[in-house]
């Protein structure tokens, strides 16, 4: 018994000190390496917003206003906003920020940048999440005020996500120059981009927040994902993004490394072009989503971490509505539908290099099961982007994509995929352009949440889109790297620590 309770003791003894090195260690740490999927594909935070992208810029720029980890939206370069009008807000902003180049952050700025990204020249893909607003101008020393097309209630959860840009350095080195060597406000600073390797930031001195715990930042593209696990295991990566369910449960009772996962904003969902054969029959479109077994992919291939959705948004937006439940699966009915419609040509699932591959095959799988001719057509993320924006004539017919706002509002998910006016929308209705209006400039929320049930009925009656699962982002950490994910994917390394 003596010998039991000695060995017992020992191995005690042994996992305390394991624990209190690896503590140590972290604590000690000066670089944070976080193991991306992808290279970004813009580091100008009016550009493309993917995660790879806003995992690394969101960084370097601050915004007007953010959300704290809770998710109420809370100020960061304005300090406080008020209501002039119906039509225009003031925001009172920060008078002790400056840009990484030592120069400070001005009301012009602010202006600039918000009239920057409205600025159709730019065709900032984030243009719609913003097309409410008139313009921008300077209204005091410290003061922007914003002039709006309509009234808007979604503008302060959308400006968490406008970022500020100093004029001077956009002006002088041109929007293509900016993006390959980005100037911010932010708690971290651009160094350099090895192209297809990494991205380096260090922590910015003059801060006027919280100061970052890392004195540098190193974001690596590593698209395998087997190869970001094996990184957190072996210490080389500290924080590695979008693991899988089996890769979590791999790290279960590990004393170096854990999985945080949570269920975010962003959902998958099949992307449809009905302005093309085959999908210009509703019949083939109805058809395509009674094929898809939303549970059996979310439990048999996703672990259950992500949630099937029948409508184009998730519980974590405002305008969720429970009634809204969409097709289900029905693979006969599949059939029937393809046998009356006609069976249709061969054509092209188009699915980008960030989308879970073992879920693309399943689908395929599936709807070669009830008729459809199909094969994938596998693309780069930028590739993808690109070929989602062509719009009705040049995008693909099919496409398998994932969607978010990063605003937790119905107007971010909605207008950009419904709304004529997007770059990225596919379906031109002016009654669905009326509610998305209505939608977007009523302070009723109770009207609000009327017009996006039926644009959400639209969805289920048209299928314009296939709605399939509200996303869980699994992400792998050091055990000592204090990390709270929130539902808008944020990743902020200032408001992170070591233990101990």
């Amino acid at each position: 018994m003596m010998l039991r309770k000695v060995i017992v003791f020992t191995a005690a003894l042994g996992f305390a000190l394991l624990s209190s090195a690896i503590t140590s260690q972290a604590a000690e740490k000066q670089q944070i390496v976080v193991d991306l999927v992808n290279e970004p594909s813009t580091l100008d935070p009016q550009l493309q917003w993917n995660p790879d992208s806003y995992f690394v810029y969101r960084n370097i720029f601050d915004n007007l206003v953010t959300r704290d980890n809770s998710g109420k939206i809370v100020p960061e370069i304005a300090t406080s906003w008020k209501s002039l009008s119906d039509t225009k807000v003031a925001f009172t902003l920060r008078g002790d920020v400056t840009f990484h180049d030592g120069t400070p952050l001005t009301a012009e700025d602010v202006a600039f940048s918000v009239n920057r990204i409205i600025d159709p020249k730019l065709a900032s893909p984030q243009l719609s999440q913003f097309a409410k607003i008139a313009k921008a101008e300077v209204s005091g020393d410290h003061e922007v005020t914003l002039t709006l097309q309509t009234p808007y209630p979604a503008l302060l959860a959308q400006l968490t996500k406008l970022s500020i840009v100093p004029e001077h350095v956009v002006q002088k080195v041109g929007n293509q120059a900016f993006n390959l060597a980005p100037v911010g406000s932010g708690p971290y600073k651009f160094v350099k981009w090895d192209r297809g390797v990494s991205v380096t930031l260090v922590r910015y001195g003059g801060y006027w927040g919280n100061k970052g715990p890392f004195e540098q930042a190193v974001f690596r593209a590593v698209p395998d994902a087997s190869t970001r696990l094996a990184d957190l295991q072996a210490g080389v990566a500290d924080f590695a993004r979008a693991l899988s369910s089996d890769q979590a449960a791999q790290l279960e009772g590990s004393q170096t490394v854990k999985a945080v996962p949570v269920l975010t904003e962003r959902m998958a969902f099949i992307r449809i072009n009905p302005n093309k054969p085959p999908f210009d029959k509703l019949e083939l479109r109805q058809a395509l989503a009674y094929a898809i077994d939303k549970e059996g992919i979310t439990q048999g291939i996703l672990g259950g971490f992500d949630k099937p959705v029948g409508q184009m948004m998730t519980p974590a937006h405002f305008g969720w509505n429970d009634k809204i439940t969409g097709l289900p699966y029905d693979p006969d009915k599949a059939k029937a539908l393809i046998a009356s419609a006609g069976k249709p040509a061969k054509f092209q699932l188009t699915v980008g290099a960030f989308f879970d591959q073992r879920v693309a095959e399943a689908i395929l799988q599936e709807l070669q099961e009830v008729g459809f001719d199909v094969e994938i057509s596998q693309v780069d993320t930028p590739t993808f982007l690109q070929l989602i924006q062509k719009g009705a004539a040049g995008a693909p017919a099919l496409a398998i994509s994932t969607n978010s706002c990063a605003c937790q509002d119905a107007d971010g998910v909605l207008n950009y995929l419904f709304h004529s006016g997007s770059t990225w929308a596919i379906v031109d209705k002016p009654e669905i352009d009326a509610l998305l209006d209505e939608a977007g400039s009523s302070s009723d929320e109770k009207k609000r949440l009327a017009d996006y049930e039926k644009i959400g009925q639209f969805v289920v009656d048209q299928v314009p889109t296939v709605p399939l699962y509200q996303m869980d982002a699994i992400y792998g950490a050091a055990k000592a790297l204090n990390f709270q994910p929130t539902p808008n994917e944020s990743f902020f390394l200032n408001r992170m620590s070591w233990a101990g």
